[in-house]
């Protein structure tokens, strides 16, 4: 994910059901944050409402800049997207101020697997169709997760560090473990390093999507090892700034080929992850697919908003449908990395926007 906060799972349960019994209250004009962006008209099945997790984060302004133009695309009338400023209670609000509004469909991007559900539930008593974004709920009804592979994404942070460094100290930056995508992230890199790198020493920073935490424990784990080799960032939208900053407090911050440089690897795919790695600040990121996560997005609730339904396999866009445990039918989007190499590839989204 690209950064997002939250409580641990029975707090987000209780956030939760506290939040659907205020928000049932609410009237249409309720405590709703309008972003700005919206969709034109062109389906004819109703508006949509897109529900945004915070904006804080390069990334998700990037998603947020993407959806009124993906909606217009797809025929879309998406209403003007909704800002859960970073807090799960207040998205079931959101949520439920949504279809009290009388929308037909919802493009959510949730903020909590588990306290999204209560939102869902809401959503199915009303017949409106859900599509997730970015995290997959843990339980709830959803026409379709749509998300790139997060269990990759820390395979692909660990195997480049594992070949740059091979030995040594590496950290990892983690998200909210309360998450999926804190979770995934997390258990990939620490199985891939104990099963394929041994002798690289993994030590942890969770973070929880927070710039201020992750600075704060950098500093703090840097100065009782000094000797640092690598480092994950699991989203460089929140983690990238402060990482940088407080590497070069402490005269660590070398370009890539001097005496003492760190390797760093991010997830993301943002403008301002190239501009690092092009000036040999890090190393390489995972490209996010924030352009495909509001087209496919806008793609798929605009189907089920007709009753389509969909089965595990692959696409005619270069992913794969995946059952999850749950039963919820994820489409596993591509997120390529970024290296040097290949930074300036034209087709990769974080080279399109500002």
């Amino acid at each position: 994910m690209a950064g997002r906060t939250s409580g641990t799972r029975s707090q987000a349960v209780r956030i939760a059901a506290v939040a659907v019994g205020a928000a049932m209250a609410l009237s249409a004009c309720g405590s709703t944050k309008d972003t700005g962006a919206s969709g034109g008209k062109g389906g004819g099945e109703g508006e949509v409402g897109v529900v945004l997790p915070l904006l804080t984060s390069p990334f998700w302004q990037a998603y947020n800049d993407y959806v009124p133009k993906m909606a217009k695309s797809e025929g879309v009338d998406a209403r003007k997207t909704v800002n859960s400023n970073s807090d799960p209670a207040q998205q079931i609000t959101d949520i439920n101020n949504q279809l009290n509004q009388g929308v037909k469909g919802l493009v959510v991007a949730p903020l909590d697997s588990t306290a999204i559900s209560a939102g869902l539930d809401q959503a199915e008593r009303k017949g409106v169709p859900v599509v997730a974004v970015d995290v997959a709920p843990k339980e709830g009804k959803v026409a379709m997760v749509v998300r790139a592979n997060n269990v990759a994404y820390g395979e692909k942070a660990c195997e480049y560090l594992g070949k740059k460094t091979k030995s040594g100290k590496v950290v990892q930056v983690m998200g909210d473990l309360a998450s999926v995508n804190g979770r995934e992230r997390s258990q990939a890199f620490r199985a891939c390093v104990k099963k394929k790198y041994p002798k690289l020493k993994v030590l942890e920073i969770p973070a929880k999507w927070e710039s201020d935490t992750a600075a704060s424990k950098l500093d703090t784990l840097l100065n009782s090892n000094p000797d640092i080799k690598g480092i994950y960032l699991q989203a460089g939208g929140v983690y990238l700034a402060p990482t940088l900053q407080t590497l070069k407090s402490k005269g660590m911050l070398k370009k890539a080929g001097r005496k003492g440089h760190i390797t760093v690897v991010s997830n993301d795919g943002i403008p301002q992850e190239f501009n690092a790695i092009r000036k040999g600040q890090i190393d390489a990121t995972v490209s996010q697919p924030a352009d495909a996560y509001a087209k496919y997005g806008m793609y798929y609730i605009k189907a089920a908003m007709k009753g389509q339904k969909f089965k595990p396999g692959k696409t005619d866009h270069g992913s794969e449908i995946v059952k999850l445990p749950n039963g919820m039918l994820e489409d596993q989007l591509p997120a390529p990395l970024v290296t040097k190499k290949n930074v300036g590839d034209k087709s990769l989204w974080g080279n399109t926007v500002k």
